[in-house]
């Protein structure tokens, strides 16, 4: 590149008065060569006295070609009449003013349209201006780049208003900066009322505190689990919307806000009751065609043996035969009764009280363990040395237990095998297993088995009800039973009950747990 003359803001160095001018010259040269923008520099004959490298490039053309040419002889002559190049710089060197950013297409021939934002400077030496610099740089991918942001920008933007669920962003402190179409729709809120308000404000009033907390939460986690919250809406209801927040980062990792994403659960709610009204039509035609089984067979029992009676000719001994079956018949079809009674009573109904869970069970194995001697069943018994306490009905549990050890019994009635009753303690949380060797529950029913009058044993044998009943047990309780079963090989029912607070135990049921030898009744 060659220099023609150094602009300075002083009076430009020579050789003889400045013995560094060589070494300006070649740091003036190195800069115009790393300068990612095109530079000319024009003196006030119009005459372009430098170029740097990114101008001859992007131009196509040689020093020879530009340096000391006029400018509108250097530089494409559609530019310059375009822009009245020759008039501005003259204009500069009589004002001295600077002309700052203005912008050009120019397509040059054969190749696509490319976007200039250009300057022109006034380089001073003393008080008089003794060059113009044309400065300009290739904005192209710029502007491209910015468009297509732009575009994202409004895309999303777009898909914000059109999404069916809320779209909420706040500041870190949880005050809303937006709000979109849905969030209008479900709360009747315009973006405008709820804009700088605390996002908390609109939830309904008893859960404004956890949604406070939530929010306080959310940008040291980064996301929340979904919850249930209501909102206040301007109409008076509460709609339940179930919320996901999340916690919004700038380019450095920093948490600068919260998006959080409300779905209407209204819909889906009236959709729940419809189905749980169908499922109970359906468990009810279910259970009346149980109960007619089952009570179908001692009734026709209670009418052959009236009809018997009604004979005039039937000796002491055959009536007498006759009013023991109808007295039988007549228990059976009141035990059905009574267990479906037990099963559709509602939950509270008997006294909750602390007790020590290993004796309830302990009384509920007494009477049947002669039964299961006799078929050949050994029961194997496993529980702590120390309480484990939990608040329950005694009665109650004591027949779940029954009803858990007779249906592990009738799995096992035809061989024998080995019956394991475990109680555990683990965390807050007691743990009773009933295991058995039996034969196992196919697949296919092992999700029915909580099925009112569901049974795989034959007719006369069960009433299906002994598991429905203690899924009813269990829920009184608030703990959960699990079945699982491979067929011939055995199941296992697992019942696990929250354990009672320490303040509510006697004894020394607040003493750690450990484990006796397991008994074993042959």
């Amino acid at each position: 590149m060659t220099l023609l003359a150094t602009p300075t803001a002083r009076a430009a160095p020579s050789a003889q008065d400045d013995p560094h001018a060589d070494g300006y010259e070649r740091l003036y040269n190195m800069l115009l060569a790393n300068i990612p923008c095109s530079v000319l520099l024009v003196d006030s004959h119009q005459r372009v006295v430098s170029a740097n490298q990114n101008f001859l490039a992007k131009a196509r053309v040689t020093e020879v070609n530009v340096i000391g040419q006029l400018l509108q002889d250097a530089f494409p002559p559609g530019i310059c009449e375009h822009l009245h190049l020759p008039e501005r710089i003259s204009a500069i060197f009589h004002s001295g003013a600077t002309v700052k950013g203005q912008q050009m297409v120019y397509r040059a021939p054969g190749l696509p349209a490319r976007t200039y934002y250009y300057s022109l400077i006034p380089f001073r030496q003393t008080d008089t201006v003794r060059y113009v610099m044309l400065l300009m740089e290739d904005v192209t991918e710029q502007i491209r780049l910015g468009r297509e942001a732009r575009q994202a920008e409004r895309h999303l933007a777009s898909v914000v208003e059109s999404a069916t669920d809320m779209v909420v962003s706040t500041d870190i402190g949880g005050r809303v900066l937006t709000w979109n179409a849905a969030a209008e729709s479900v709360t009747g809120y315009a973006e405008s009322d709820v804009r700088h308000r605390y996002l908390y404000e609109l939830a309904a009033g008893p859960q404004r505190a956890a949604l406070a907390g939530i929010l306080a939460k959310a940008p040291r986690e980064g996301r929340t689990d979904p919850v249930e919250i209501a909102f206040a809406s301007q109409r008076g209801d509460a709609v339940p919307i179930s919320w996901v927040i999340s916690s919004m980062r700038d380019t450095d990792g920093r948490v600068v806000g919260l998006v959080a994403v409300g779905r209407d659960l209204t819909e889906r709610r009236k959709l729940e009751a419809k189905l749980l009204q169908s499922e109970k039509l359906a468990a009810l035609g279910v259970m009346a065609g149980g109960i007619a089984h089952e009570v179908r067979n001692p009734l026709a029992v209670i009418s052959s043996s009236a009809q018997l009676l009604a004979e005039k000719s039937l000796t002491a001994e055959v009536q007498q035969e006759c009013a023991q079956c109808i007295c039988r018949a007549t228990q059976k079809a009141s035990s059905i009764v009574e267990g479906l009674l037990h099963f559709a009573r509602s939950s509270g109904q008997g006294v909750m009280e602390p007790l020590d869970l290993a004796p309830t069970i302990d009384e509920a194995l007494a009477p049947v363990a002669g039964q299961l001697t006799a078929s050949q069943i050994q029961l194997v018994r496993r529980a702590p040395s120390r309480p484990v306490w939990v608040r329950g009905n005694a009665a109650l549990l004591q027949q779940l237990v029954t009803n858990l050890v007779l249906n592990a019994a009738h799995a096992m009635s035809e061989n024998g095998g080995v019956l394991r009753v475990s109680l555990t303690q683990t965390g807050d949380q007691a743990l009773l297993e009933v295991a058995d060797t039996g034969i196992g529950i196919r697949s296919a029913d092992l999700p029915r088995v909580f099925d009112p009058f569901f049974t795989t044993m034959p007719i006369g044998k069960g009433t299906g009800l002994g598991l429905s009943i203690s899924y009813a047990i269990v829920q009184e309780h608030k703990g959960r039973i699990d079945i699982t079963s491979s067929e011939g090989a055995g199941t296992t029912a697992t019942v696990v009950l929250p354990l009672a607070p320490l303040q509510s135990r006697s004894g020394d049921g607040q003493q750690s747990a450990e484990y006796g030898i397991d008994s074993i009744v042959a």
